[in-house]
């Protein structure tokens, strides 16, 4: 049995393996259930789900179906991160992988407007709500399994293999959307075609039952649980999330402003950029998914290579930095897409993905270090969750307003350098939490323990 400040031993390599692959087929197909969504809610869902309405308020009202899984997130991050401090990461975990298969596969067979009238926009945005309490709590459930099974001096990597589901999952919907849009007809993929990417989705299943069958809690719960009788100070906490929003608030909103830059142009080249090229600038919407999918491409690598850096120099730099190339890109980024040259709109979404993914790779590890291992998946999923809200849901909405309010893509650029710059103060303002022994790699895999280095985060000193 291990004791409070003993050693809480890693995975060794070929397991370690094994789990971040699960890890990344699972982030990668659940990331991609949630993020056909604005494809298709850029695409068909106005003139689907909302008939009656003009192009331009379809696609605000599409977009504003979008928004509302994110308005569910916090809500999956406050549940299941409840769940996950108390009863475990791994069966929090399996409910959300569930949760999002299920309600993805339903938005595949649900009837639109025209057959049955207002119950088919009510029906998307309560299916939509459920897909956001899926990604909610799904995101805490991965990131803690990798981290907390791999050793110290791997944490920034492990981390990566749920973040690189990000990209990866905007990839996967972009080539099925491609393929299907390649093999029917226009109308055919107006009145069925749309469904076959949401369908797809029970793809998920055999994930779900490697992870259930063949993985185990992570070490560091399993101490917390046995260490419950021995020492009652280092127990299972009875009321995680109340915990963190007591003691714990400063590194909560730090955390969520860490995302606030990498999230505005992320959703603005995935699903913004997606609407206002193909309808304002004449774009073609296949060739335009295709350049999508390129970059994404891209940033997968840049994830992993951030991820990595971190575990050497440490998790704030490569933030910092992409958080300063999102802010000097915002105006060059609309500055190429108005030119609606499809060379130069590839471009302008490569520099955005790049600093997006600098900051997003140690992103996994950084914001799990921030809080002690008792209350770590409530507190990590709130600040990733509230910038979720803030941030991610509006921003293709606010972009589609702020375009109609100002008739300038200037506007949009602004908003994009103000979140850069609010990534990077906080990135600045939060402590650092790989120390510099770690660093100069005086501490190997397992050697120093997780309750230790989790107790540390309630110490506000840089570099401790």
């Amino acid at each position: 049995m291990t004791t409070p400040g003993t050693e809480t031993p890693a995975l060794d390599r070929r397991s370690l393996r094994k789990l971040m692959a699960a890890g990344l087929i699972g982030s990668s197909i659940e990331w991609y259930d949630f993020f056909i969504y604005a494809t298709a809610a850029a695409l068909v869902f106005g003139e689907l789900f909302f008939p009656g309405a003009s192009p331009l308020v379809g696609t605000l009202l599409a977009f504003s179906t979008f928004w509302a899984g994110f308005i569910a997130r916090p809500i999956g991050g406050l549940v299941f991160g409840h769940f996950g401090d108390k009863v475990g990461r791994k069966p929090a975990l399996v409910t959300c992988l569930v949760l999002m298969g299920s309600a993805t596969f339903l938005i595949g067979l649900l009837p639109t407007a025209d057959s049955i009238g207002a119950l088919a926009p009510i029906a998307l945005v309560v299916l939509r709500f459920l897909q956001g309490i899926a990604v909610g709590g799904q995101w805490g459930g991965v990131i803690l399994l990798l981290t907390e099974n791999a050793g110290r001096d791997r944490k920034g990597r492990a981390g990566t293999f749920g973040q690189m589901g990000v990209p990866i999952g905007v990839i996967l919907g972009n080539v099925v959307f491609l393929t299907v849009s390649a093999t029917v007809s226009p109308e055919a993929f107006l009145s069925w075609g749309w469904r076959i990417p949401f369908l797809a989705s029970a793809v998920l299943l055999p994930v779900v039952m490697f992870i259930q069958l063949r993985v185990e809690d992570t070490p560091v719960f399993r101490q917390l649980q046995e260490s419950h009788d021995q020492a009652p100070e280092a127990h299972v906490a009875q009321a995680p999330i109340m915990e963190v929003v007591r003691k714990h608030r400063r590194p909560v909103l730090l955390g969520a402003g860490l995302l606030f830059g990498t999230n505005a142009i992320f959703y603005i080249s995935i699903a913004g950029v997606l609407d206002y090229a193909t309808r304002e600038l004449g774009v073609d919407r296949d060739q335009l998914l295709t350049v999508t999918l390129a970059a994404s491409a891209i940033s997968v690598f840049v994830i992993y290579f951030s991820g990595v850096a971190s575990d050497r120099i440490g998790r704030r730099p490569p933030i910092l930095l992409g958080a300063a190339i999102i802010a000097l890109w915002a105006f060059p980024f609309f500055w190429l897409i108005d030119t609606g040259s499809l060379p130069l709109i590839f471009l302008a979404l490569v520099g955005g993905l790049i600093g997006s993914s600098l900051t997003y790779g140690p992103l996994a590890a950084y914001l799990a270090e921030l809080f002690e291992p008792r209350i770590r998946y409530s507190g990590a999923s709130l600040a990733y969750q509230l910038a979720a809200i803030l941030v991610s849901g509006a921003t293709p909405f606010l972009m589609t307003a702020l375009l109609v309010a100002t008739g300038t893509s200037a506007s949009v650029s602004a908003y994009i350098a103000l979140m850069g710059a609010i990534t990077f103060l906080s990135a600045l303002v939060l402590r650092e939490t790989r120390t510099k022994d770690e660093i100069r790699g005086r501490s190997g895999p397992g050697t120093r323990t997780e309750s230790r280095a989790g107790s540390a985060a309630g110490d506000r000193r840089p570099g401790t």
